[in-house]
């Protein structure tokens, strides 16, 4: 039996999650819905109840929520596309990192729909991630798979706490209108955040488990790759 090795700040991540946050573990969500190559589909639309108009500020965080999310999403699938293009030839890493990145695809697929249905301008900064996400993805592969874990570390504990960041503004802002909770825009981000949330982090825990923390220059490469995910979502955010 393989032995988890979690960080401190994962146990955080976790211990928030199971609190405020309803955690469900990746094998429980495993068991609810079916995960595969086809994972890049996306599920019927789902209906919510309507409920009154939202707020100019609601209405605001709304669309940046989805506009970073759908930049993260974008720089996560390209990381692990640049991944697999050099670990496609390794057959037991092939499968861990297809797996991921099909995770990530749906992901993606999933805010490409909302910024079309809610007609909110991506950010400009697009192209950038592009590149940056591709080649992060090839160069740490290039060093080794402890260091292609010690990437998906960095950012997936980014990614992770991001999306609890959400959760939680989302979760303060409704706290006095029980009501909204259930408004069709809103019950669906929460929804959505919380099941990609979960997906991030499944991918955490992956990492961790194939001795992320056994990279040559862990320490750097970590706060390095996890400071430049911070400035990303800061700037997507903003252009």
């Amino acid at each position: 039996m393989t032995t988890r090795r979690l960080s401190p700040l994962l146990a955080h991540l976790r211990c928030q999650q199971r609190s405020q946050f309803s955690y469900t573990s990746p094998s429980t969500l495993h068991a609810r819905r079916l995960v595969s190559t086809g994972a890049a589909n996306i599920s019927e639309t789902r209906s919510y109840p309507k409920s009154r108009p939202l707020t100019e500020k609601e209405r605001e965080f709304l669309q940046n929520a989805i506009r970073v999310n759908q930049a993260g999403e974008l720089g996560a699938n390209l990381i692990y596309e640049g991944q697999y293009a050099i670990f496609k030839r390794d057959p037991r890493l092939k499968s861990l990192i297809r797996h991921m990145w099909d995770q990530e695809v749906h992901h993606l697929e999933t805010f490409n729909k909302l910024v079309a249905k809610h007609r909110i301008r991506p950010t400009a900064l697009r192209p950038l991630w592009n590149v940056a996400g591709y080649a992060l993805g090839v160069g740490t592969a290039l060093l080794g798979e402890k260091a292609a874990m010690a990437c998906t570390e960095a950012v997936e504990t980014e990614i992770g706490g991001h999306y609890n960041d959400q959760l939680r503004t989302l979760l303060d802002m409704l706290k006095d209108d029980k009501d909204l909770l259930q408004h069709g825009e809103l019950k669906e981000l929460i929804d959505t955040i919380r099941e990609f949330r979960d997906d991030e982090l499944e991918h955490l825990d992956t990492a961790v488990e194939h001795d992320s923390k056994g990279a040559e220059g862990y320490d750097v490469l970590f706060n390095v790759i996890r400071g430049g995910c911070k400035a990303a979502i800061w700037l997507s955010q903003r252009v």
